[in-house]
């Protein structure tokens, strides 16, 4: 796999995924790169990365950082695309034999979310209020 496949791929790896989430969020008041209505400065935070803004429910935009290590791997036998390395490799004689190009990769990415509100209605708040 060249470095054109190579960034093409991830990167629509990392929207399907992306999409994948904000679908499965829907009901859940949560929101995966959420429209922003302010981004805070570094007084408002304090001058730390807590925070990115606001969104238009009023919920604080956060970033979650990935740093993922993939395989890319090219051969007669291979299934071609790229994988996440979860774990430890390993590999051994499984009956066929053919020449395998392995490479293993960092990708480092942030993907914005403003986390679901608390709810009024839930019980927990009111009791520590008294």
């Amino acid at each position: 796999m060249n470095l054109k496949e190579f960034v093409a791929e991830s990167l629509v790896e990392i929207v399907k995924g992306v999409s994948d989430a904000q679908s499965r969020l829907v009901e859940s008041g949560a929101q995966i790169s959420p429209k922003v209505r302010s981004l805070f400065t570094n007084s408002q935070t304090g001058g730390t990365n807590m925070a990115l803004g606001w969104d238009y429910n009023g919920g604080v935009i956060q970033s979650v950082d990935f740093d993922v290590a993939v395989t890319a791997i090219e051969g007669a036998d291979a299934k071609g695309g790229i994988n996440v390395v979860s774990g430890i490799y390993s590999s051994g004689a499984h009956g066929k034999s053919s020449e395998l190009n392995q490479s293993i990769s960092r990708i480092k990415f942030k993907v914005p979310i403003s986390l679901p509100k608390h709810s009024s209605s839930d019980k927990g708040r009111e009791d520590l209020n008294g």
